[in-house]
């Protein structure tokens, strides 16, 4: 006897299989998304009695063991009666385990036999002496077989009934309640019949015991098929699951009704299309940058598999030249009146073309963006830098693929590899502050923003995009309801990816479809196909109010190009960081300056220095305007990172630098 405490002490019992549990992710309300099976293959959902109706745990003590609730997880009453019975009849007629000797076998299982019995004894004592009542009801919850590859009440409920076990009705609850005890012939969706015998005999056992509740009367197991577990963003779910540990819990971002609702949604609208056809789609919340909705696979004769295509980096054809544009206007380059020559000839060795193979002669820079001209796009890009440009989507988070390693001005038409996720952040940016974050998929600290777009280019490119000519035959407010969205679509050469992404005050929608493997669909442009598909899912978000239209310290609101200064009027054969006798002396671009701590807090001022120009200047820092009017300026810099430096003189020339500030 005094040995038994150090016994306890030194062979536990073993909790592996009821911690072994089936991964789940839930929605942000805590609504299932989906589950994924245990090692093993086996659905094993962790439950506690509070998340069970109350009728089953009721009818399950009174049915396996009455006295659960008193005694210390031996019944002596009942193993002298199964003895008897035994030496009565020569065979077992009744175990006579408890609830407690039952979990000590689920936890360890072992053949039966006169050894497995006092095994069980002494499991379910030391369960007892370790743990309270109501957790030893609940690993039988979740550990109890209920046919196949099903063990655990929440698992069995979802599998037979196709919902949660918080409310069962009166069959039901009896069907759980004789389940585990021969789970391979009692199983519904294959002997019915059996299943019904069970539940009749329980009824008839309890009523002679004066034990069976006044609902259960008449009561009969339900027809049961075999539903399949929740699998709602399944691929997005699957990617939360591939990393947790098993048995985690883990809550995310998903609103589970827009998700519902979304893939509702695409399902119809992708009912008819043809065969590998696929579509990734994403709704992210600007200020936090949540994922919302995400389908990472769905079209016609695609299952979706483990390939979670807002994941894939594909080509974005037209759909990132709204960042080119907008790295000009930060760095005064471009104003959205500027007129930019739309002609064939070469942009530094390279002979860009327009989509239609047509030439529009001088076209404004907003003109160039709604109506996704290439000619224009790749003549900003040789002045902002096809290098600075590709570093600034790279310093926002986004990972690109570049063909031989190296930006050249083909990334201004889709030359890059770009996934779904990274452009819906980018484009989230231009709907909040700016500042470029990674999406979030679970609830947490927010990561750190980094500047990426001023306010000045997300002014003019919220004026510009909100202007983009809806999808052929479709009235752009009818689909939206009211809402004002900004939207950008692109195609990739030879109609291999179709492209939209919009955004509104609140939310972002990016919508990605083209054939799974990569091979052309002719004809299937981003605005034709793509376009219905995120403004209709908008028309699914709520309402919004009326943004603030706050003009931005530096804008030009002129509505004439004549009314631009000089230098913005007509983009002329400027390089990108200097005008003619000016240039930024220091740092150049390029440059990395050392960040030094200021003695009380903070860091110490960078010196910005002009060469050549006319005073007074006027200074912007990564788009934001900046006190100062010499040509040298003491910047206040508030962490590391890319800074982009531009002052314009009083004759309206303009000099920039991109440098980096490393701690």
């Amino acid at each position: 006897m005094l040995l038994l405490p150090f016994l306890d002490l030194a062979f536990p019992p073993s909790l592996t299989r009821y911690n072994t549990t089936s991964v789940e992710v839930l929605a942000s309300d805590g609504f299932p998304l989906a589950a994924f099976p245990a090692p093993g293959g086996v659905w094993r959902l962790r439950t506690s009695p509070s998340a069970v109706d109350p009728r089953y745990l009721s009818l399950l003590v009174a049915a396996e063991d009455r006295h659960f609730w008193q005694h210390p997880g031996i019944d002596p009453g009942a193993l002298v009666r199964a003895a008897a019975q035994w030496l009565h009849t020569g065979h077992i007629v009744s175990g006579g385990s408890t609830l407690s000797m039952q979990v000590a076998r689920l936890l360890e299982p072992h053949s039966r036999g006169v050894f497995g019995k006092l095994h069980d004894l002494v499991r379910a004592a030391q369960l007892e002496r370790r743990y309270a009542k109501a957790e030893i009801l609940a690993m039988y919850l979740t550990l109890a077989p209920f046919g196949g590859n099903i063990e655990g009440v929440r698992a069995a409920s979802l599998t037979w009934f196709g919902h949660g076990p918080e409310h069962l009705s009166a069959g039901e609850a009896a069907l759980l309640a004789v389940l585990p005890q021969s789970p391979s012939r009692r199983r519904p969706d294959l002997h019915a019949g059996a299943a019904r015998l069970a539940v009749a005999r329980l009824e008839r056992r309890l009523a002679a015991a004066g034990d069976a509740p006044g609902w259960l009367r008449g009561a009969a197991a339900p027809e049961c098929a075999r539903h399949a577990l929740p699998r709602l963003a399944g691929l997005f779910a699957a990617g939360l699951a591939r990393h947790a540990p098993a048995g985690s819990v883990v809550r995310s971002t998903i609103d589970a009704d827009l998700q519902r609702r979304l893939e509702g949604l695409l399902a119809r609208e992708l009912a008819g299309a043809e065969p590998q056809v696929g579509v990734a789609a994403l709704v992210v919340d600007n200020r936090s940058r949540a994922v919302l909705a995400s389908i990472g696979g769905r079209g016609a004769g695609y299952p979706g598999g483990a390939l979670d295509l807002t994941q894939t980096r594909r080509s974005p054809g037209s759909a990132l030249k709204p960042f080119i544009y907008g790295l000009a206007f930060d760095a005064l380059l471009l104003h959205p009146l500027t007129l930019i020559p739309d002609a064939p000839g070469l942009i530094a060795g390279y002979a860009p073309r327009n989509f239609d193979a047509t030439f529009h002669g001088a076209v404004t820079a907003q003109t160039a963006l709604r109506q996704s001209y290439n000619v224009p796009a790749v003549e900003v890009l040789s002045r902002v830098g096809p290098g600075r440009f590709v570093a600034a989507l790279r310093q926002a988070g986004a990972t690109l693929a570049l063909p031989g390693g190296r930006a050249s001005l083909a990334v201004a038409l889709g030359g890059l590899g770009i996934s779904l996720r990274d452009m819906v952040a980018l484009y989230a940016a231009l709907g909040d502050d700016g500042r470029a974050q990674p999406l979030a998929t679970e609830p947490g600290a927010p990561a750190e923003r980094k500047p990426f777009i001023g306010p000045l280019a997300r002014y003019y490119l919220r004026q510009i995009l909100t202007g983009s000519p809806p999808p052929p035959g479709m009235a752009y407010a009818a689909l939206t309801g009211g809402r004002e969205v900004a939207f950008k679509t692109g195609t990739s050469y030879g109609f291999r990816d179709a492209w939209a992404v919009g955004y509104s005050d609140r939310f972002t929608v990016g919508i990605w479809t083209g054939r799974v493997e990569g091979t052309p669909r002719p004809g299937a442009f981003g605005r034709a196909t793509a376009a219905p598909l995120m403004l209709d899912a908008f028309a699914l978000l709520p309402s919004e109010e009326p943004r603030d239209a706050a003009i931005p310290p530096g804008a030009i609101t002129a509505t004439r190009t004549a009314d631009l200064p000089a230098s913005l009027r007509r983009l002329g054969g400027l390089p990108a960081d200097a005008a003619p006798g000016m240039a930024m002396d220091y740092p150049p671009t390029g440059a990395s300056v050392d960040l030094l701590p200021a003695a009380g807090g903070g860091f110490d001022p960078v010196e910005l220095r002009v060469a050549g120009g006319h005073a007074p200047f006027r200074w912007l820092v990564n788009g934001v305007p900046v006190p100062g009017r010499d040509a040298v300026l003491a910047w206040q810099p508030d962490g590391p990172g890319t800074v982009r430096a531009t002052v314009v003189d009083a004759t309206d020339r303009a000099a920039s630098s991109v440098f980096v500030l490393v701690p």
